[in-house]
């Protein structure tokens, strides 16, 4: 049986679906992997501490909202994968229950999913950091296309995105154990298992192990059983085949 056929017959077998994801799921969106050739890491225009460390961001603020201006002209023009929408189709259908993203992309609530756990936020919303007001998505968007720090209307302090900058905790990691420790099927999808403490999820894991990555993954083998090192929409589109017949 090969891989596809096999992972097919997981999710029908299976009733309480996990999915954690990484960057990797968004490549083929056209957003590059923050840590890939083409990320802020590698590319040098971006220094990572000085835009996404809250020391820096709190002393000078103009790094990040650089980088922000340029991420939401990327997220304001991409469309999710086929994964994405395909996830989001298993959730509408009752087999998934929880999407657990490192992403700070949006994806997969633009394709449908519910009830998506951002471990590192999103931008979603913006509070100011010193009377707390809070910014919608669309709100904040013309904020920094419009000011080159965003400031708060009511008192003029500074805003922050609903971001996990270095230096903060990661959001509803306990919420996201609980769900990948009961579920009788999780996928790790797009992530190399290289971030903590996202990687350390893997450990809760007591039912089956899907992994779809194109890259190398921090995990024993062992512990995995399925493991498919290809394209993630290429894999996804052979297991709906097996499980819709085609395209979703």
């Amino acid at each position: 049986m090969d891989e596809a056929k096999k992972c097919a017959e997981l999710i029908k077998s299976s009733d309480f679906i996990t999915v954690l994801t990484g960057a990797g799921i968004s490549t083929n969106a056209g957003i590059p992997d923050f840590r890939g050739p083409n990320g802020i890491y590698s590319t040098g225009k971006y220094d990572p501490d000085r835009t996404f460390g809250l020391r820096f961001f709190l002393e000078d603020p103009v790094p990040f909202y650089d980088f922000a201006r340029e991420f939401l002209k990327i997220i304001e023009n991409v469309q999710p994968t086929f994964a994405h929408r395909f996830f989001a189709r298993l959730e509408k259908e009752g087999k998934v229950k929880s999407v657990i993203t490192q992403n700070i992309d949006g994806l997969h609530q633009k394709a449908g999913s519910k009830n998506v756990i951002e471990l590192h936020g999103g931008f979603q919303k913006s509070f100011c950091l010193q009377c707390g007001k809070e910014y919608s998505f669309e709100e904040m968007k013309e904020k920094v296309f419009t000011e080159k720090v965003p400031h708060c209307d009511e008192c003029g302090g500074l805003i922050k995105p609903d971001i996990v900058f270095f230096g903060e905790q990661v959001k509803d990691f306990g919420k996201a154990e609980e769900y990948v420790y009961q579920s009788d099927l999780v996928f790790v999808v797009g992530s190399s298992l290289a971030i903590y403490p996202a990687a350390m999820l893997v450990d809760f894991v007591s039912g089956k192990l899907v992994i779809v990555n194109k890259g190398e993954v921090n995990i024993d083998p062992f512990k995995v059983d399925i493991f498919a090192q290809e394209d993630i929409d290429s894999f996804f589109k052979k297991v709906s085949k097996y499980l819709y017949g085609g395209e979703i």
